[in-house]
């Protein structure tokens, strides 16, 4: 199928060939029948692509910071990495679809196959879309209209926070797409409307549609609202519009009545002015897209709805309640329409909403495939490997295509001359890209075609963590050779199945604990060969926040941060101390209310030799801070690893410090070890035991840390 990604470097709009995603859980695939480019948020996005650098650090002061940060902590080398390697991957574009739904998950609710739905899916032949995320769209209603309506509940939910009631006056301030879906809404609920835009084009539809129409670059649009109001003023303000300035609130506030509400819809600067708001009692509030649900991962991800007694309007709730007002013949979307294009002249609708000459409402238009869901859900992407000499060992399936492949692992696999056979991502879009990028020579969607190859002898999974045991011991059934990322697996029972597995398939398995293939961390081991007492390590590592919801937060998603990705430093320590782990002590901190924080902990660990060890794991510290800091005391001797740039020495041989060539974290080594023991029948780059050791003292650490009481 055709997806319409855009490329942030550089502004170009391409459609790219990709699998048919497929439903799972609570999802469904959707046939699409017509998409609407948002003229707003879409043309905001080519118009960044198109900017050159120094104009992209402009537009985003706050990523300019957070880069100037990863520079004093990483080095000028691995940041400007990290910065090219976000703007060359494409985005999916647009939020605004109506389609057929041709395959719903066992968990997607009341919908069925057949179904015409609205949803906030890209631009692409086929989406999927969370069962929360979708509506039935009416027998009356056309496709094209429906594709209004998540911008249409953007207004909307802007509209329930202002709270008008009948007969009340509301301004709406930009008479864009949005704007005017809105004076549309507000005229059904019974409002007065003023609408304010410059263009005469705009301010026409507005009267069209019942309102009042101010051209705002006539003279102060407060004065023309407080004449049209009696000198009142409006009884609430929805800020429609785009603008850096700050003068739409200012406007906004003098234009409103004394107690009135503002709400913001669109966007805005947001310096307000005291007086403004303090002499009236003005209230103020910032509208969140489409209504309550909106970046919960729980209702947008996992499928979990809102009771309707408790909250009457979701995002759901808001896409029906718009169906059903252009059902009634209240909203008309259909007359905002300026332009449609085909959708394989997708590109084309991008020069017009980013050129001088007048649109508002942009449809693409797809053509009917039957509403049933195509096969199969795999491509080719490149030309089979053929290379004379090389071994037959190595041909790689890879399951999951996110940053992490994209920026680390797969620049390492590929160095190793690896031949890459397929990538298998859920959705297909982030194979497709990544897959090009790198040279593999199939993408699909579905992993049970990928275990079943002949061929491919070599899985990396790469996937959410609550996948990992599960898919490496069905990879391992499958007689191949398996690398997973960290963690190997959220509980010891899936650690005793890949065990036997393990076993009964004579197949090799690792996991990507790379701090311990790092140069620096060699160096270390080197020096403490030989000691004569134990050795205490602390290492400290200043992880960062991340929110709450994040799925790795989520014991049964993600393990929480601790198994999760505090699993490194338990392995580099293991590692470091080459000695076996006998106990772990994981102590939290707590907030106000006595809820351990298990993102920041301090773990001890002890070994069997004696020697011992602390991490420090803390996401309450500066971003500008060091992320990573070893240190090693033993006979009298210390030394520190530098965040993988710098090793200090004291009463050890050589210089005091030195520096690394550049920041290895050691990806590359441990990659490159994995593939040498497969292609020559040798051990795994991790002994078995130590992997069990790390893993297994990790989920307890983590359990500790999150249920301390």
């Amino acid at each position: 199928m055709k997806q319409l990604l855009q490329q942030l470097n550089t502004g170009e709009t391409r459609l790219v060939d990709v699998p048919v995603p497929r439903a799972g859980g609570n999802s469904l695939v959707v046939e699409t029948r017509a998409t609407l480019v948002s003229a707003g948020t879409e043309r905001m996005l080519v118009e960044f692509g198109r900017a050159n650098l120094l104009d992209k650090a402009r537009s985003q002061p706050d990523k300019v910071k957070q880069v100037l940060d990863k520079v004093r902590t990483d080095g000028l080398g691995p940041t400007m990495e990290a910065v090219r390697a976000k703007l060359d991957a494409p985005i999916p574009l647009g939020y605004c679809h109506a389609g057929v739904v041709v395959e719903a998950g066992p968990a997607a609710g009341r919908f069925r196959a057949g179904d015409r739905v609205v949803t906030n899916g890209n631009h692409a032949e086929y989406v999927r879309v969370p069962h929360t995320l979708a509506a039935l769209i009416p027998d009356n209603v056309s496709d094209e209209a429906a594709a209004f309506t998540p911008l249409a509940a953007i207004g909307l939910q802007g509209i329930r926070l202002a709270a008008p009631t009948l007969g009340e006056t509301v301004v709406v301030y930009g008479l864009g797409l949005i704007g005017l879906l809105t004076v549309q809404l507000l005229r059904a609920n019974g409002c007065r409307v003023i609408g304010i835009d410059r263009d005469a084009g705009r301010l026409e539809l507005a009267r069209k549609y019942g309102a009042i129409a101010l051209d705002g670059s006539a003279g102060s649009v407060a004065d023309a609202v407080l004449a049209q109001t009696g000198g009142v003023g409006a009884d609430a303000v929805l800020l429609t519009l785009a603008s850096d300035s700050d003068d739409p609130v200012h406007q906004s506030a003098l234009m409103a009545r004394k107690r009135g509400r503002l709400v913001l819809v669109g966007v805005t600067g947001l310096n307000l002015r005291r007086d403004d708001f303090f002499k009236k009692e003005l209230s103020f509030a910032v509208s969140c897209s489409y209504g309550p649900g909106r970046y919960d991962p729980a209702y947008e991800e996992g499928g979990q709805d809102y009771p309707l007694p408790y909250v009457r309007w979701t995002e759901q709730r808001n896409f029906e309640a718009v169906l059903q007002l252009m059902e009634d013949g209240a909203v008309d979307p259909l007359s905002l329409v300026t332009h449609r294009f085909a959708f394989d002249r997708a590109p084309e609708a991008y020069e017009v909403i980013s050129g001088s000459a007048p649109s508002l409402g942009v449809v693409l238009t797809y053509p009917d495939r039957g509403g049933v869901l195509p096969q199969p859900s795999s491509r080719s992407l490149s030309a089979p490997f053929v290379t004379a000499g090389v071994a037959s060992r190595g041909v790689i399936g890879m399951i999951g295509a996110g940053n992490f492949a994209l920026r680390t692992l797969l620049p390492a696999l590929q160095s190793t001359g690896a031949r890459m056979h397929t990538i298998a991502s859920s959705g297909g879009t982030s194979g497709a890209v990544t897959g090009e990028k790198f040279g593999f020579e199939r993408v699909t969607t579905d992993v049970d075609a990928l275990l079943a190859t002949p061929e491919i002898d070599t899985v990396f999974v790469l996937t959410r963590h609550d996948s990992h045991a599960g898919l490496a011991e069905r990879a391992l059934a499958a007689g191949k050779h398996v690398f997973v990322e960290k963690p190997l697996a959220l509980h010891e029972e899936e650690l005793d199945r890949l065990a036997g597995a393990v076993e009964s398939s004579g197949r090799l398995l690792t996991v990507g604990f790379n701090r311990r293939f790092a140069p620096l961390a060699g160096e270390v081991r080197g020096m403490l060969r030989g000691r004569a007492g134990p050795v205490s390590i602390v290492a400290t590592v200043n992880a960062g926040a991340i929110p709450r919801d994040h799925w790795t937060q989520d014991p049964q998603a993600g393990g929480g941060r601790i198994t999760g990705e505090g699993c490194h430093f338990i392995d580099l320590c293991r590692y470091l101390a080459g000695s076996p782990i006998v106990g772990v002590h994981a102590v939290p901190a707590r907030d106000a209310t006595g809820r351990a924080i298990d993102d920041i902990a301090h773990i001890s660990l002890s070994f069997a030799d004696g020697s011992t060890a602390v991490v420090h794991y803390l996401s309450n510290g500066a971003r500008s801070y060091p992320k990573e800091r070893i240190e090693c005391f033993w006979d009298g001797r210390t030394v520190a690893i530098d965040n993988w740039r710098r090793l200090h020495r004291f009463g050890v041989a050589g210089p005091w410090w030195e520096r690394a060539k550049t920041m290895d974290k050691g990806h590359a080594a441990e990659v490159r070890l994995f593939m040498d023991a497969v292609r020559a029948g040798g051990p795994p780059p991790i002994p078995m035991d130590e992997l069990w050791d790390v893993s297994r003292w990790s989920i307890r650490a983590g359990r500790m840390a999150r249920d301390a009481g």
